[in-house]
């Protein structure tokens, strides 16, 4: 099975088709820790969509937790899965490889530090791994992108409860 990882600079000229499922993600927090909320939505009405929330989290949590519930929705969706997100957090850690160092060094970062939110990478990683074809996109956040805004304004949501 084949991983497809890579990251456009922007998202001016893509093209939606029946062979590619673009899912908007994005996670909040209110503190940092604090009530946190995740979210993801697909391109291009954002009609189709979820999110959620923890009482006590971090952004980089939420982060997560929105591109792998993404993930994990469409992970028997025979379309190539572009997830699309701000969190470069995400985006690096696919695009970058950084999975590999962590699985290398046992689960450490290039500090030597245990790497943050293993609960959540570990499964995480091994699902894109599992599913193949999924791909990665960073987009700027809070520059007008509308399914962006839309994603964003749904984590934040779950911030306030």
């Amino acid at each position: 099975m084949r991983v497809v990882w890579f990251s456009m600079v922007n998202n001016r000229g893509m093209e939606l088709s029946d062979e590619v499922i673009v899912i908007y993600t994005d996670g909040a927090c209110s503190g940092n820790p604090g009530p946190g909320g995740w979210a993801w939505a697909v391109a291009p009405m954002g009609d189709v969509n979820d999110s959620g929330g923890e009482a006590r989290s971090t952004n980089q949590r939420m982060e997560i937790m929105a591109a792998f519930e993404a993930v994990r929705t469409f992970q028997d969706d025979p379309r190539i899965i572009r997830i699309v997100a701000d969190s470069t957090y995400v985006v690096k850690c696919f695009n970058d490889g950084w999975w590999r160092g962590w699985h290398k060094r046992g689960w450490k970062n290039s500090q030597r530090q245990p790497v943050a939110n293993r609960d959540l990478w570990e499964p995480f990683i091994d699902l894109v791994i599992q599913r193949g074809r999924v791909e990665f996109e960073w987009v700027k956040g809070h520059s007008g992108n509308r399914m962006n805004d839309f994603v964003d304004a749904l984590a934040v949501a779950h911030t306030q409860i």
